[in-house]
Order: structure tokens, then sequence, then C-alpha cells
């Protein structure tokens, strides 16, 4: 399951919701795993390693079998430069380093992490046979064997192997690894990927091979039988493959032109075909789309996914719980999104490197620009201090200050507008709005704020700030806060504060804000209570 570095966000996949935005912003790598995606490792730019999630069969390496939604550490992998990870059904995770070191933990009741016994991996341990004297650049695996790829075109397998999956030309489980050899022996193997019970292996030279479990065809041989040795998918003589995947049941090749093939399995319309067959040879799909450059798919899954050379980003099979049976152009930029949002589990299809910098939204890049005086063309001075913004933002954004900057010409523009209406507070919360869309005030500034709104006949901000006095009320504040609703002449929140008061009557009349009141509002205020029966006794 080879890396990729990408714009992606990392919080469209649910479990990533239970971390801090400090933590999302320390992720450099993540993938999520599980058979409900509730388990997921992430590593961090000072190259520390975290889990956390469900904990099934150990599947975390943290040496118990407790889940956890606080992220925690695996000190055994800090530093160690993960570059390459997967993960199998049980869950059993395999990941590869920069060094060319295997880690291995998890389940393991058929030896899928190759240390020659059964017993369940509750920490991460070193893959020695085999593969000390290698240097790995790839691993996969399926529903319960693996597979590594070394430096030199190398292939090791080892695990379940009831389909032979693992290529020794049996179907004892293999419990350590084993060069994949028979007609591989002298090729020089460069891509691996695995589905459920069967393996696939792409060489220097553009040839696919394919062995294990072959009852949907997914190995393209035109055929259903298994096969317990590589074997060549001739139905692709004449083609160089670059990339192969492999879904649940079906597969994926994309060549060096960017033609795409599909076989195998095809009950939720995963081959993209445009009917539910299974395909027992390849079959090219996506012929009057422009070249495509990147294929998606998961053993854990029965989605698919491609991009093409223009960015535009397709799915098919099975969509939340839809059959989709032809490539389907989606709003993505990456095909990761694909298995965030509709992919079921909503596993991860591959080891994510997360660039945070270069992935700023608009909206984020708006609101790092508030107030920047690098990029700004015009200040606001208020209280004697300094906002800087920009004409083209607040045009766009507020039509008072389109009406504004409309009646001066351009030479006579004002670098700095004098603000003494609003206090400071008040007015950088409203250019701020105008760049983020939020407002963090406290209720009493957000009394100002509700003044501003009003007069810039801001009726969205005015609701918002409407939304924050609300949320804010006290016992202290109630009648301050109903004073500057009648005064601003918002009813609903009038209304509000007003309940507010005659509910906690007996506390508020008893605060110095009531007793401070204007004149006739406090007498309108008793007349309105008295009539509901506050007043009684």
């Amino acid at each position: 399951m080879k890396p990729n570095i990408v714009m992606v966000d990392v919080g469209k996949w649910p479990i990533f919701t239970l971390l801090s935005p400090q933590e999302i912003a320390s992720i450099r790598k993540a993938c999520v795993f599980g058979t409900s995606a509730n388990e997921a490792i992430y590593i961090t730019h000072n190259d520390e390693v975290f889990v956390f999630g469900l904990n099934c069969s150990n599947c975390l390496g943290t040496g118990d079998n407790q889940s956890t939604i606080v992220p925690k550490k695996l000190e055994a992998l800090c530093g160690k430069k993960i570059n390459n990870l997967s993960y199998g059904s049980g869950p059993h995770v395999i990941l590869s380093t920069e060094d060319g070191e295997v880690y291995a933990w998890g389940h393991n009741g058929y030896s899928q992490l190759g240390n020659g016994t059964t017993n369940q991996g509750i920490t991460p341990v070193q893959v020695c046979t085999n593969l000390l004297i290698k240097r790995v650049i790839e691993v996969a695996c399926g529903s319960h064997h693996s597979m590594a790829l070394s430096s030199d075109g190398d292939v090791y397998a080892w695990g379940y192997n009831n389909c032979g999956q693992v290529g020794s030309g049996s179907t004892a489980n293999q419990p350590t690894p084993r060069k994949v050899s028979n007609c591989l022996q002298t090729k020089m193997v460069v891509s691996i990927a695995c589905g459920q019970t069967s393996s696939m292996a792409v060489i220097d030279n553009g040839e696919v091979y394919g062995w294990g479990y072959n009852g949907n065809g997914q190995l393209g041989l035109g055929n259903n039988g298994n096969q317990l040795t590589p074997c060549r998918v001739a139905a692709l003589h004449g083609v160089c493959v670059l990339q192969i995947t492999c879904g649940y049941a079906h597969t994926l090749a994309l060549t060096d032109e960017g033609l795409l093939y599909s076989w195998g399995a095809n009950t939720y319309g995963q081959l993209g075909t445009g009917n539910k067959s299974n395909q027992l040879s390849p079959a090219q799909i996506m012929m009057e789309k422009e070249r495509v450059v990147e294929i998606a798919a998961c053993h854990s899954s029965h989605t698919s996914a491609a991009k093409t050379q223009g960015g535009q980003v397709y799915m098919w099979g099975q969509c939340r719980g839809q059959s989709v049976v032809l490539p389907h152009l989606t709003h993505f930029t990456c095909t990761d999104d694909v298995f965030a949002c509709f992919s079921t589990p909503a596993v991860m299809w591959r080891l994510l490197s997360v660039e945070h910098e270069d992935s700023l939204t608009v909206a984020e890049s708006l609101k790092k620009e508030f107030d920047s005086p690098e990029t700004s063309d015009l200040k606001f001075r208020v209280d004697g201090k300094y906002i800087h913004v920009h004409k083209a933002v607040l045009k766009i954004r507020c039509e008072h200050f389109r009406t504004m900057f409309q009646s001066y010409w351009n030479e006579d523009m004002k670098e700095v507008i004098e603000i003494d209406q609003f206090s400071y507070p008040v007015y950088r919360a409203f250019l701020e709005y105008l760049y983020t869309d939020s407002v963090d005030l406290p209720p009493e500034d957000a009394i100002g704020l509700l003044d501003l709104a009003t007069s810039y006949c801001e009726n969205r901000l005015k609701k918002l700030c409407q939304h924050i006095i609300k949320r804010g009320i006290t016992v202290e504040n109630a009648f301050s806060l109903l004073s500057a609703a009648v005064r601003y002449d918002a009813e609903d929140l009038e209304e509000f504060c007003f309940k507010f008061c005659v509910n906690h009557l007996t506390e508020v009349t008893q605060t110095a804000a009531f007793w401070q009141m204007d004149g006739p509002l406090l007498k309108e205020f008793i007349a309105k209570a008295s009539k509901c029966g506050a007043f009684k006794n």
C-alpha cells in the first residue's frame, strides 16, 4: 500500500473528530483501518507514532487489549521513519520503514505476523525471517496473509494460505516470510497488492501476475480456478501496467498510457462496466474519459476510484450502500476522499502523507490574512489601534463598505479610516467576522456588535449576536442584555431576556443592573411582568 502526498483533510474520517485541532495539525502521515474503520495510526512531524480506537485483536499495538479514544504513543516505532503500511481483516498491521525494516502486530491466528507462531502480537515486533538482509520498500495485506516487496524486486509472502494466496504451491499456512518464486524467480517485481484471499504483482516490464483465490475471476486469467503459484495475466499482453490495486474480490490495473482495466467480482458494480456481471478477464473502462493517472481500491471494501490527468475524481461500486455501476464524477480532488465519504467501512486505502501548509482551503487562507499588515491595503484606527484589512474582501462581504468605497475615487481613497462610534473589540470582531463567518465575543461585547450589525444592516450578524447573548445570559447581566435588546429593536432577543428575568425574578431584582435600569424601561418591565403574575407576592 504505497503512500502519497495529497491535499486531504483527515477530519473527513469520523474517527479523527476525536482529536483536537492541535493534534490534527501535528499529523504528517495517517491511516484509518479496522473492520468498522474504528482504529487509526498517525505519525507526527516529530516522527512520533500514535494510535487510538477500538483495539480489536490488539491491533493498536499498545501492549494491552484496551480501547482508547485518547491517542497512545507507540514508543517502539517513534523515530523509525515509517513509509509504508497495510492492514488485514483481523485486523493485523504490517509496516515498513525508510531503512527497509518490517514491523507487525495484531491478529495472528494464521501466522500473518510472520513470527512463526499464532500468538497475537500485542506490540510491534520486527519481522526477521528472510527479511533482515533485505530492504523492504512496500508491504501489502490480504484478509489474513501478508506480502513484502524488497528493493531488489523479490516478493515474500506469509500467513493464511487456504487458496494459495502465499504462492508456495500448496494450501498450507506459511508461518514466516517465504520468497514467492516459480515464474517470478527471475523477474523484477515493482509493485504488489492483495485482495481478501488473492495476491497480485507487477514486474518491471509491465506484466501482471496473480495467485490465490479466483472464484470471482479476480486474478484475470479467464477462468475461476484458484492458483497456488503466480500466473501471468495473459489478456494484458501488449500493455504496460504501472499500477495495480485490489478490492475485496476485484482488481484494477492502470497502464503507462493512462488506460484503466478491471476484472473480478462485480456484485456492486465495482468494475465500472455498467452491469453487475463478474468479469473473468480484464475489461477496459472509462475509455471516453481523459487519461487516468491514479486508481484506488481496498481489500476491505467493494469501492473503486480513479483520478484523471485533469484532476477529476470518479467513484463506482458500493458507495454508501448504493451500487454505482459506472464511474461517477465527484467533486473530490483526491481518491482518498471517496473512501472517507463513501466507502463501507470508511477506511484509508493507503498511508496518507499530509501536507498541511499546501492544503489550506479558501476559507482558511482568508482567515489567515485577516489583520495582516503584509497583504492589507487598508487600515481602520479604533481607540488608537490599527486593524489591517483588504478592500476587496470588505466590498464582497458587506453592502455598507461596498457603498462607502463606491463614493470614493481610487485616488481619493483614504489609507486609514477612523472609527469613533464603536469600541476596538467590537469593530475588530465585526471585521474578523467578514473574513471568517464566525464571532468570538462575550455576551456583553456582543451587545455592541449587535448595535453595529443593526447600523450596518447585517441581518445574519444580528442573528449571530442574538445567539451569543442568549447563550451567555446570566442573572448578573440579564437586565443589561434586556435593555440592549430593546434599544436595538431585537424583538426575539427582547422576549427571551424578558422571560429569563421573570423566571429568575428574585435573583435579578437584587442585582445593581436592575436598579440602574432606565426609568421608563424599568416601569415597562414591571408592568409587563405584573401582567404575567410575576409580582403577585
